[in-house]
């Protein structure tokens, strides 16, 4: 047995697919409009960078330190005796120089 047409689509407002078509056109040709105006108004943006008077210090004394002669001779000693546990530092001497090394980058005299 079978049932056809129940409702005879009562009730259900039938489609004009020529209106529908419309209406998505004009949807899409707003939609592309917006994209257009918006990608015209935004004016394209200049990046920047302002480093700093601090940074532009600690720049100048980083290259400072890579041109500095280094006496590699110097190092590979320190280097052998730390590894073989020989190097010993003086905290009290090392104190002094770090108090000394703050009071020249921060002006203090002591």
């Amino acid at each position: 047995m079978s049932i056809n047409n129940i409702n005879s689509n009562l009730g259900k407002p039938q489609v004009d697919s020529q209106k529908l078509n419309q209406q998505q056109q004009a949807n899409n040709q707003a939609a592309t409009q917006a994209s257009n105006a918006k990608a015209q108004s935004t004016a394209p943006r200049q990046d920047s960078v302002s480093l700093t008077q601090s940074a532009q210090q600690l720049s100048q004394v980083q290259k400072k330190g890579n041109d500095a002669p280094v006496n590699q001779e110097k190092v590979d000693r320190l280097k052998r005796a730390v590894q073989s546990g020989e190097y010993r530092v003086n905290p009290e001497v090392l104190a002094n120089k770090i108090a000394k090394l703050e009071a020249e980058l921060f002006g203090v005299k002591s």
